[in-house]
């Protein structure tokens, strides 16, 4: 009962990803053993959030029960608070999908306002790209948004990114309860997964693989022969996206 906490579906301009058909990830879903994956589209990450949040609806239909969706939430468009109300109440949608970087514009800003308020009203999941370093999305944004709106639960996504990040994002995670790291990463290593459990606690933390754009058998490689105990490890793969996604 694997969960994989950061997915996505759909093909990228930029970034070389050999199949992006949905088949194919759900072929290797049922390779690794994970049943569920929470995913956006990528399409909606770049040019066109609402079309993109419609094929993630589509593909959802597609494959019942693999699937939870992560609505992306563009800062903007002027009808996004409407769009994203609306796709909210939609089964299979768990939460946002938010994307500072990519729309460059600051995780704690007041265009992503609504999307906070409205993940507090539904009681929905947000997922937003972290990075160290970034002007938009480093872990003192997180912090902000975090003690602005204490009861969404936010995912950090990637952990901040960047090794040289990862005590800052653990210091913001252990400041403030509604923080999960969240831990996909083509830089971060089982030694580093190890470090950030003695830090915030498995607890407080979840797998992600970052598929299509990383390989899931990577990532979940590196929780799989990470030197953690199998508790943790547990913890990691299961138990904190089960306890997120029944809050």
């Amino acid at each position: 009962m694997i969960i994989d906490a950061h997915g996505h579906l759909g093909s990228w301009y930029a970034f070389a990803i050999p199949d992006s058909s949905t088949a194919s990830l759900v072929r290797v879903m049922d390779q690794c053993g994970v049943s569920t994956m929470c995913v956006s589209h990528l399409l909606a990450i770049g040019p066109d959030a609402a079309a993109g949040n419609a094929l993630l609806l589509d593909e959802i239909d597609r494959y019942p029960g693999r699937f939870l969706g992560y609505a992306v939430f563009d800062p903007h468009a002027p009808d996004a608070r409407a769009r994203t109300a609306d796709l909210l109440t939609r089964p299979g949608i768990v939460g946002l999908k938010l994307h500072p970087d990519t729309h460059e514009y600051s995780l704690d800003g007041p265009a992503y306002a609504p999307a906070f308020e409205l993940a507090a009203e539904h009681d929905r999941l947000v997922l937003s790209h972290g990075m160290f370093g970034s002007p938009w999305c480093a872990p003192e944004h997180f912090a902000t948004v975090a003690a602005r709106y204490p009861s969404v639960e936010l995912l950090m996504g990637h952990a901040a990114l960047f090794p040289p990040g990862f005590p800052a994002a653990a210091a913001v995670a252990n400041q403030h309860p509604n923080i999960t790291l969240e831990l996909c990463g083509s830089r971060t290593t089982a030694r580093h997964i190890a470090w950030l459990i003695t830090e915030v606690g498995a607890h407080r933390m979840a797998f992600g693989s970052d598929a299509l754009f990383l390989d899931l058998r990577v990532g979940l490689g590196r929780i799989q022969l990470a030197p953690i105990t199998q508790p943790d490890r547990n913890q990691l793969l299961t138990g904190t996206m089960t306890r997120l996604l029944k809050h």
